[in-house]
């Protein structure tokens, strides 16, 4: 398990393999903590609360929800400017992102032999060179949070992942619009349970938002989570639909009460999908429900995030709005297919000081 540790330049990785640079700042390396390594697992084990039980709807809670734009655009322009993460640090925030990505595909297109490399990738998604460099080895295996898929393919995925502990998750309720019926919402997420997923990806109906109706958001979402059961639930808000931050607020106030164990932003077929003003207004509807209630739910922003100078924006602000209990993929996830490849691309340049042309690293 990786843990992130602060430095006065900006944030270390450490597990049972600590990266450093030496005195001369030529060469990275690599000390192995093999207790200390216990110790970080056991302590990041206590740091995740129990999975979040929901609670009934408090529409005095929810109608308190008010959102300063102009201060929220604010402070999500600072977040990149207020903290510089350089060199081996960055080496290892990038590290911890891609132990944070749901790798996904969701394209018409997708067969079985494209979910086939994907999972590939999920196992190994950093080349061995690279990681030789960076002196990881075996006994610690670098691999993505999740992977994700539709329904028709989650035994592909499954099987594919077997023996990896990298879960399978599925988007389902319709995905993406959630323009069926409910009954079939409850079959898809059944099915998709039964064929293996261990993750399920809902939509909402964004009508219920539009409309004002908490009350049939709430019971929708509270429906989703039984029949997930076991299964894990990230509760997909599709924001750019629900057309204003205070929607944003609410619903996500809404979807945690009704027992949402991730939100999510969107689909990633949304004409505009995460930004970081609409990050802040749910990490900090994340934060007022912990503060409540003490149940940590997680956050997933998803779609568009395409370049490694990204990922570190979004876990900056987790670090700065959620702190250090939420910087690992139980209670964070990034949404993506093509960032992989910008991560590993960067992580080239950090060892080798040159960029790695794109047929050394494809998606898959």
């Amino acid at each position: 398990m990786l843990a992130l540790m602060h430095e006065d330049r900006g944030i270390m990785l450490e597990s049972e393999r600590a990266i450093f640079v030496n005195a001369e700042g030529k060469h990275m390396t690599i000390t192995k903590r093999r207790a200390e390594a216990e110790s970080v697992r056991a302590q990041e084990t206590e740091l995740v609360s129990a999975r979040n039980p929901g609670m009934a709807l408090d529409m005095d809670w929810v109608s308190r929800v008010h959102i300063n734009r102009s201060a929220v655009e604010r402070r999500a322009a600072t977040l990149a400017t207020r903290r510089t993460v350089k060199k081996e640090w960055q080496a290892a925030w990038l590290l911890r992102a891609i132990t944070c990505i749901d790798l996904t595909t969701l394209a018409g297109d997708d067969t079985p032999g494209n979910v086939l490399r994907l999972c590939a990738k999920a196992r190994q998604p950093v080349r061995q060179d690279l990681l030789a460099e960076l002196g990881w080895t075996a006994e610690a295996p670098l691999h993505v949070g999740a992977v994700c898929v539709y329904h028709n393919l989650v035994p592909v995925a499954v099987e594919a992942l077997q023996g990896s502990g990298i879960p399978v998750a599925a988007v389902s309720t319709g995905f993406p619009a959630g323009q069926i019926g409910m009954e079939q919402k409850l079959q898809e997420i059944a099915a998709s349970v039964q064929a293996g997923a261990s993750e399920i990806d809902i939509v909402i109906s964004r009508a219920h938002v539009l409309t004002g109706n908490w009350q049939a958001l709430y019971d929708e979402v509270k429906a989703f989570r039984a029949a997930c059961g076991e299964a894990h639930m990230k509760t997909i808000l599709a924001t750019y639909e629900l057309a204003t931050l205070r929607n944003v607020g609410m619903a996500s106030l809404v979807c945690m009460m009704a027992g949402a164990d991730f939100i999510k932003t969107s689909t990633g077929k949304e004409p505009v999908n995460a930004t970081l003003p609409v990050g802040v207004v749910m990490v900090r509807a994340i934060r007022d429900y912990y503060e409540q209630t003490g149940y940590q739910v997680g956050y997933k922003p998803a779609g568009g995030i395409r370049s490694a100078k990204s990922s570190l924006d979004w876990l900056i602000l987790m670090k700065e709005e959620l702190g250090q209990q939420w910087l690992n993929n139980h209670l964070f996830r990034i949404g993506a297919s093509g960032l992989l490849s910008d991560i590993e691309r960067q992580l080239s340049y950090f060892v080798t000081g040159r960029y790695a042309a794109a047929h050394h690293n494809p998606m898959v």
